[in-house]
């Protein structure tokens, strides 16, 4: 059986990577945005953005949308890939038989 990704499996972290999962690939959302979409405060989500990036599972870039300073996150290959393992491992923790492909 797999371990569950303890950067992801924090709450939080589950949260955000859920919620940037639910994007396409490559797709950027705002700070503010997911800050919203969370309801998390600025200070929180940035500790927690700050995990994920550290661990390689998001980007973040920070530009100009006119002369207002914007945030944009997305999740990295590498996050989307960590998501799609993590969920895996839920799946198997939830029902352990093996599925008929495994077989």
């Amino acid at each position: 059986m797999s371990e569950l990704d303890p950067v992801i499996h924090a709450q939080a972290r589950l949260r955000v990577v859920a919620s940037l999962s639910a994007l396409g690939d490559g797709d950027l959302i705002a700070f503010p945005r997911l800050q919203e979409l969370l309801a998390m405060t600025a200070g929180n989500l940035s500790v927690h953005l700050r995990k994920l990036e550290e661990a390689g599972y998001v980007e973040i870039s920070k530009t100009h949308r006119g002369r207002t300073p914007a945030t944009l996150v997305r999740l990295s290959r590498r996050g989307r890939l960590a998501f799609e393992e993590y969920t895996e491992a839920i799946r198997t923790l939830l029902d352990p038989t093996p599925s008929k492909e495994q077989s």
